[in-house]
């Protein structure tokens, strides 16, 4: 008898399930081919049903439903950090206990209702090793170091693994509120994007200009031996609901890019043109700063982990300029993204 294991992404972005005959991908789906909405972050009800229906069988024949991450570890770093920061961090403190006491602890319950499996076979992974699977396992690999770096999973905001056969074993990791995620969301948004959306507009962006604003982002980023930290002097993405960044990020960086408005450096309009030239700096810097802390990131995995290859995952790994750098200059003979 087949072992079926569904898994499920949800609730945040682009939602997506896969279903999984004897430890092998059967098939993958993301909800929005079906709702037709994009990006779609409902649970993804239709993909699984399509899923089902493409093997045969119906959820009672599912061996294990595992979602993508630890709700309850996710609760404990947004409860401890409100404390941690209190009183600054009184106006991220009521929406996020409304939204969670209210909701989204109860995430069993609704995966139950939803997919109709029985709570004992309902398990969840964390964030990070959620990433560092879906690179690992999908490589031609045996033996790597595996990098997962986003914006945030439960703690951990950038991870370092070994990957050995069948086995993925943790080394180290950095933590909320500290990650390159952030950093580079905030600059997203500063150059006028969706954050979690138009992160590659500004890689670019980037191209159209030179990096002249390093001070500022070193000033932004430290990054140190194998590690690295956001001066928190200028971010607030763990004090507000809201701003991810405070009054002294604008004033480091300059007014930032309204949404609406127009990039075009070869305007015959000599102001657009500067602010243009300006905006597409500051994402040339920004773009630079992160290249230089994922291959400090990268040495350091590889005195850690001597493997001959390199799993990257997570939202940052998106970034194919930083990837080719990497894959080009750092120190593992292959790098599998």
């Amino acid at each position: 008898m087949s072992c079926w294991i569904l898994g499920i992404s949800a609730l945040y972005h682009d939602s997506a399930a896969v279903l999984l005959r004897d430890g092998v991908v059967f098939a993958a789906a993301q909800e929005e081919r079906f709702t037709r909405i994009k990006n779609d972050l409902s649970l993804p009800k239709r993909a699984t049903e399509w899923l089902l229906e493409q093997a045969g069988i119906r959820p009672k024949d599912l061996t294990a439903l595992v979602f993508y991450e630890k709700p309850l570890r996710k609760f404990d770093r947004i409860l401890s950090t409100s404390v941690a920061y209190f009183p600054k961090s009184w106006r991220l403190f009521s929406p996020q206990m409304r939204s969670w006491l209210g909701d989204k602890l109860w995430l069993k319950d609704k995966l139950v209702a939803a997919f109709g499996v029985t709570t004992d076979r309902i398990f969840f992974s964390e964030h990070h090793l959620s990433h560092a699977a879906s690179a690992f396992y999908c490589s031609p690999y045996q033996d790597a170091a595996i990098l997962t770096i986003d914006g945030v999973g439960e703690w951990a905001t950038t991870a370092l693994w070994r990957g050995e056969r069948e086995r993925i074993e943790p080394i180290s990791e950095i933590r909320y509120p500290h990650s390159l995620g952030l950093f580079y969301s905030a600059i997203t948004a500063h150059l006028g994007f969706v954050v979690n959306n138009g992160e590659y507009k500004v890689m670019g962006m980037a191209s159209y200009g030179e990096p002249l604003f390093m001070d500022e982002m070193n000033e932004l980023l430290i990054v140190e031996e194998g590690s690295f930290r956001l001066n928190l002097t200028y971010f607030c993405h763990h004090l507000h609901p809201r701003r991810a960044t405070t009054p002294a990020f604008d004033k480091l960086l300059g007014p930032p890019r309204h949404p609406s408005e127009v990039f075009d450096f070869d305007s015959d309009d000599p102001e657009l043109s500067a602010r243009s030239q300006r905006y597409a700096n500051i994402a040339a810097s920004a773009q630079l700063a992160l290249e230089k802390a994922l291959l400090k990131l990268v040495e350091h995995a590889h005195k850690e982990c001597p493997a001959p290859a390199l799993c990257l995952a997570g939202g940052v790994a998106l970034n194919a300029v930083a990837n080719q750098r990497i894959a080009a200059e750092g120190p593992f003979d292959h790098v599998w993204v």
